[in-house]
């Protein structure tokens, strides 16, 4: 897979490195400043949150080991600038779990509960293999050009390929699979990066519908299965399935790989269609 030329930083917008880098502590807490670039709809984009409640947990709790599971709320919609804060809730042996919050004034828009781990030797070691894929070069992006001015503004700091599935509004299942990476280059390592990325597509039952209508995340669940998740080029295999859909709520299973077709990342997310 070779890195393409045009998949730099698109139209000069803040990628993931600019705003981890721009995370500053006062006191017990940190804020960055989120760009119009991350927004999705009157919020900000989900992955983008929960990345940043990463990232504070990882500047505020020292000396933590790769991080194994979330669980991550959406608790309201972000509207301005976070302000992130994490406690250490107990250090185990092996298992380190970590609470974090983001808050728009004196009201909480995230929650999280990390848990970190210290490998252990196992006989148990067996993997999900990919589904096969053909290289990023050869798939079509995700967004057709006339379409670009219609997706959400964050969904431009990803280059996304559409492998199988089809895309919102346009299919008979539920179902959506993907090549994606970050825009900015210097974004494609890291597990923070990875997070923020993770819940790049659509939900798995927009494909389905028939007319725009709104989609909300409410939580997310996420197994990290690699200590040190790396792939090749920034390129992350995603895949998203819908499981189930009823009274306005649908739940999927969402899988990383990377292009070894090792499984990274395996979730599972709950949604709120506002279809009726």
């Amino acid at each position: 897979m070779t890195d393409d030329t045009s998949s730099t930083l698109h139209h000069s917008q803040m990628g993931w490195a600019n705003i981890r880098n721009s995370l500053q502590r006062s006191g017990e807490t940190y804020s960055a400043d989120i760009p119009p670039n991350w927004k999705q709809g009157r919020t900000m984009y989900g992955g983008l949150t929960a990345a940043l409640m990463l990232a504070a947990t990882h500047d505020h709790i020292d000396e933590l080991p790769p991080l194994r599971s979330a669980l991550i709320n959406f608790v309201g919609p972000v509207k301005e600038n976070p302000v992130l804060s994490a406690q250490l809730e107990r250090r185990g042996r092996n298992v380190t779990n970590v609470s974090a919050v983001a808050r728009n004034g004196d009201q909480a828009v995230g929650r999280a509960d990390f848990l970190f781990g210290a490998a252990r030797s196992s006989a148990i070691d067996i993997d999900f293999p990919a589904p096969d894929a053909p290289s990023p070069d050869t798939c079509e992006p995700f967004t057709p050009q006339s379409s670009q001015d219609f997706v959400p503004s964050f969904f431009h700091n990803f280059d996304t390929r559409l492998i199988a599935g089809e895309r919102p509004m346009m299919g008979e299942e539920g179902y959506i699979r993907t090549w994606s990476r970050h825009f900015d280059p210097a974004a494609r390592s890291g597990i923070e990066a990875l997070l923020c990325l993770a819940d790049v597509l659509p939900p798995a039952a927009m494909p389905l519908m028939r007319k725009f209508a709104p989609v909300s995340s409410m939580s997310w669940i996420v197994n990290v299965l690699m200590d040190e998740p790396k792939t090749q080029d920034g390129w992350w295999h995603v895949e998203s399935k819908l499981t189930a859909a009823r009274g306005g709520y649908s739940s999927q299973v969402m899988r990383v790989w990377n292009t070894n077709g090792e499984l990274v990342i395996e979730g599972l997310q709950s949604i709120a269609i506002f279809d009726g």
